[in-house]
């Protein structure tokens, strides 16, 4: 008779408990976990690959069902696929991927598209022998002959810069290192400027300039934004006159120039920072245009200046403020001026001729969509080049014609797999009423045929931070939860800017608990509505949206029968309390500075790390990469071990960490669908659905 040894079980970890104690404004907090804050101790990684191991045996059964996932989706993807060309100072740019390989290869073709192709990068070769790669930027040299670019392989942002001589292929030996990876080329083709980051916050603080084939170490520093909580950046204006160096936190901005012709003259401030006035730049013949929030214009206006006098004393509005409408963007040709505008919370893309003659908006009939303009570098051009795409609708790039009047779809996403067709699915927005009594938005999109009978899964999405609006836009990912019967939901919640900037200045400081409130209405709108019901609602959130899975599910933990939280920032107390983590002084505007009582106090009330209780949760997947350096992992992996001490349930709890990977997850075009299918497993797998 054959013995076979029986399978090990793993118990869930359990994450050994140091006190610290942390005090301030009179007030003491303990922190068992607070140990975890160290990546380079053995017993911190010991307890990771504990946990991910646990999250492996606890998915185990499902590891057939993640590949074929990961299959599906992947299935779904044009693997040989290629961007739409754009054209810029006589070359043709594009992107391609081949068969098989993970990722892109940036190529050129000279004035004509029918030319050969010139292979600028090919990431598939750059990548080999990196747990992770990316290509932050590509910048051309004024003369086409040399191409600055930057590489991250660690996954903190933290980029690289190198040039490259486009006519033999060279590399230089000119090595700058930890920058933001954005790099502006002077009009003289041998002048650099680039943005450095801090070593310990990774705040972007000082702006260098760098002459080609001279040491790193004798780069100028033209400037340096001293402030914490503003970070610097620098770009060239399309017009190719000014190289432009801003400098932005939440709520203020302010900027400088310097004609590209003369890199070695001095930066002019357009207009001084003032408390509370954001604005932007681009230019235009002899003036400059500014959007901007001066004069309480909340959706902000659009003002013009002459070029040598750019203080706000000289500002003339152009568009006036509006109360309905918010002013996201503008895009300038030689001709035209093009507005991104917002209304009720629908994009709209606004075209007016520099002459006056013509004033009109681009026709969009769907009640939920998605548009917005897309690349157009080249100041000639007749031509505007913008996204469309819907719940329902892949996304489509068009270019429009200012004097045929005539669009033309240059590329439409293509589903392969052969199942897909936009006709079988459904997608509406509804509205539901938040506890204060102001309507919130909702996004839907299902297979048709879906009876309201409550049964029906449905996964419920947002985000609510920093103004940041998400969009109803297509995703062929998605296709592998609604084809099984789900639901898929995003709610606009206050904290973005979906309605317009009061939407955004209702969810955040001392009303950021308008967000998760907002969240925890509509996940109630929806079961009453029958959409789905407590035993089949999902939530999902990322980021500053996994804090909003946190605080919901401390709030109303019964509405939900599992949560995925990626990459969440749960610990905000702790982390806003600590000025040395990267990008911490930059949010003070967003969430309130805890050395103030009044923001600690709030802060602490919904700090999700901070309100763990001893009470029944939903099933949970928690996900974080080692290497984030926007929510650092100890963040997720405190949350997970003070549940498992707490909570009084028996649901799952599973915490997966990528020590690969940062905020962003793994690099390869591919790999991040393996996160997703675990994520969708989870998901279909408390449902009871298993392949097919």
């Amino acid at each position: 008779m054959k013995l076979f040894p029986l399978k090990t079980i793993i118990q869930a970890p359990v994450a050994k408990k140091i006190p610290q104690t942390l005090s301030i404004h009179g007030d003491t907090r303990i922190d068992n976990y607070y140990w975890l804050n160290d990546r380079e101790n053995p017993e911190v990684i010991d307890y990771l690959n504990a946990e991910n191991a646990y999250t492996k045996q606890q998915m185990e059964h499902t590891e057939a069902f993640q590949k074929q996932l990961f299959e599906e989706m992947k299935g779904r993807i044009k693997e040989d696929d290629t961007s739409v060309p754009y054209k810029l100072n006589r070359y043709w740019y594009l992107t391609r991927y081949e068969k098989g390989k993970d990722y892109p290869i940036y190529a050129r073709k000279k004035d004509s598209l029918d030319a050969p192709e010139e292979i600028l990068f090919d990431c598939n070769q750059m990548a080999d022998g990196h747990a992770y790669f990316n290509l932050g930027s590509i910048a051309i040299s004024p003369d086409n002959t040399m191409a600055a670019f930057s590489v991250d392989t660690v996954s903190r942002r933290q980029y690289n810069i190198q040039v490259k001589n486009l006519v033999t292929g060279e590399v230089f030996s000119d090595k700058i290192l930890n920058t933001t990876g954005s790099v502006v080329w002077a009009n003289d083709n041998k002048t650099l400027f680039y943005a450095m980051k801090d070593e310990v916050t990774l705040r972007s603080h000082k702006i260098f300039k760098h002459e080609l084939h001279t040491d790193t170490k004798t780069d100028v520093e033209v400037y340096h934004e001293t402030d914490e909580t503003f970070h610097t950046f620098v770009y060239k204006c399309k017009s190719k006159k000014y190289i432009v160096i801003g400098s932005s936190s939440t709520l203020s901005s302010e900027y400088r120039v310097l004609n590209a012709d003369t890199p070695n003259g001095d930066f002019r401030v357009i207009q001084e920072r003032m408390p509370d006035m954001e604005y932007s730049v681009s230019h235009y013949n002899d003036s400059f245009y500014i959007i901007s929030n001066a004069d309480g214009a909340t959706n902000f206006k659009l003002s013009k200046t002459d070029e040598n006098n750019t203080g706000i004393e000289h500002w003339k509005d152009v568009i006036p403020h509006r109360k309905e409408v918010l002013l996201e963007d503008i895009e300038i040709f030689k001709n035209y001026l093009v507005l991104n505008e917002r209304e009720n919370g629908l994009n709209k893309l606004r075209i007016m001729s520099w002459d006056g003659s013509e004033d009109y908006y681009l026709p969009f009939d769907s009640e939920t969509y998605t548009a917005y303009v897309g690349n157009n570098p080249d100041f000639e051009s007749p031509v505007l080049r913008y996204v469309y795409n819907s719940l329902t609708s892949p996304t489509a790039v068009i270019d429009y014609n200012f004097e045929t009047k005539q669009s033309e779809i240059k590329k439409e996403q293509q589903v392969l797999g052969g199942t897909f067709n936009k006709e079988n699915y459904e997608s509406k927005r509804v509205w539901a009423a938040a506890r204060d009594g102001v309507k919130i938005p909702i996004s839907l999109v299902y297979r048709k045929g879906v009876k309201l009978d409550g049964s029906n899964p449905l996964l419920q999405y947002a985000y609510g931070s920093y103004g940041s609006t998400i969009d109803p836009s297509f995703s062929s990912i998605r296709l592998s939860l609604l084809d099984r019967g789900f639901i898929y939901a995003i709610a606009h919640i206050r904290g973005g800017e979906y309605l317009g900037r009061d939407w955004y200045e209702n969810g955040k400081l001392l009303t950021k608990k308008n967000t998760f409130t907002d969240f925890i209405d509509c996940s109630k709108y929806l079961i009453a509505e029958k959409y789905t019901s407590n035993k089949h609602l999902y939530a999902y959130g990322g980021s500053a949206g996994g804090l909003l899975m946190g605080a919901v599910i401390n709030m109303n933990p019964e509405l939900y029968n599992g949560v995925l939280a990626a990459v969440p920032f749960v610990d905000v107390v702790t982390t806003m309390l600590d000025d040395t983590i990267p990008l911490t002084t930059g949010e003070y505007d967003e969430w309130g500075n805890p050395n103030q009582k009044k923001f600690y106090d709030y802060m602490k009330s919904y700090s999700p790390y901070d309100n763990v209780e001893a009470k029944e949760y939903p099933n949970m997947l928690v996900t974080t990469g080692l290497h984030d350096s926007q929510v650092q992992y100890w963040e997720p992996a405190k949350w997970v071990a003070k549940l498992r001490e707490l909570k009084t349930d028996d649901n799952k709890l599973l915490l997966h960490t990528d020590m690969d990977a940062g905020h962003g997850g793994a690099s390869g075009r591919f790999e991040s669908l393996k996160e997703v299918a675990l994520e969708y497993a989870f998901l279909l797998d408390l449902e009871g659905i298993h392949g097919q």
